[in-house]
C-alpha cells in the first residue's frame, strides 16, 4: 500500500519534471516521439534536424515526425519508414515529414511531407497500398497525390 506521503512525493516529482520540460521548450509530445523510420544510407554532408537540434546524419539513426532531412552539395541519404516506404534524397535536398500515422488495425494511415529543394526517389510502402489518398507530397509549386508505387521528384532552387 502506498502512503499519502509517497503519493504526494511522486506527484511533486511529476509536476517538477513536466514544469522543467515546459520551461526548456520541450513538450511532452516531443519527449515521447517514437521513430517513424530509420536512415539506411548516408553520404556526407547530410543532417537531420529535430526538436530544434541539427546533427550529422548516420546510418541507423531514428527519424521522428517533424524531422527535417537535408543533404549538401555532395550528400545523399536513404530513409525507410515503418510502413516500408523508401525515400532516397540526392544532393542539395531538403525534406520535412509533416504527418505520419501507420496503425492499419485502427485504420489510421497518413503520410504527408514536403520537399522544398533537391531530388527524391520515392517507393511507396503499405500506407499507399492500403489507402493511396492518404499519401501526399508537397512541393513549392504543387502537391503530388501518390497513386503509383514509384516516382522521382526534382525541385529546382
Amino acid at each position: 500500500m502506498v502512503s499519502k506521503k509517497d503519493a504526494a512525493s511522486k506527484f511533486t516529482r511529476t509536476v517538477l519534471v513536466l514544469g522543467f520540460l515546459a520551461m526548456s521548450g520541450v513538450s511532452l509530445a516531443d519527449e515521447i516521439s517514437e521513430p517513424i523510420g530509420y536512415i539506411m544510407k548516408v553520404q556526407a554532408p547530410a543532417t537531420v534536424t529535430s526538436r530544434g537540434q541539427t546533427i550529422e546524419a548516420r546510418v541507423g539513426q531514428a527519424v521522428i515526425l517533424g524531422a527535417t532531412l537535408r543533404t549538401g552539395a555532395q550528400g545523399a541519404m536513404g530513409v525507410t519508414l515503418s510502413d516500408n516506404t523508401v525515400m532516397s534524397f540526392g544532393p542539395n535536398s531538403e525534406f520535412i515529414l509533416d504527418e505520419y500515422a501507420f496503425e492499419p488495425a485502427r485504420e489510421e494511415l497518413k503520410l504527408s511531407a514536403r520537399i522544398s529543394r533537391g531530388t527524391l526517389n520515392f517507393i511507396s510502402g503499405v500506407i499507399a497500398k492500403l489507402r493511396p489518398e492518404a499519401v501526399e507530397l508537397k512541393t513549392p509549386t504543387g502537391t503530388i497525390g501518390v497513386r503509383g508505387t514509384h516516382f522521382l521528384v526534382k525541385v529546382s532552387e
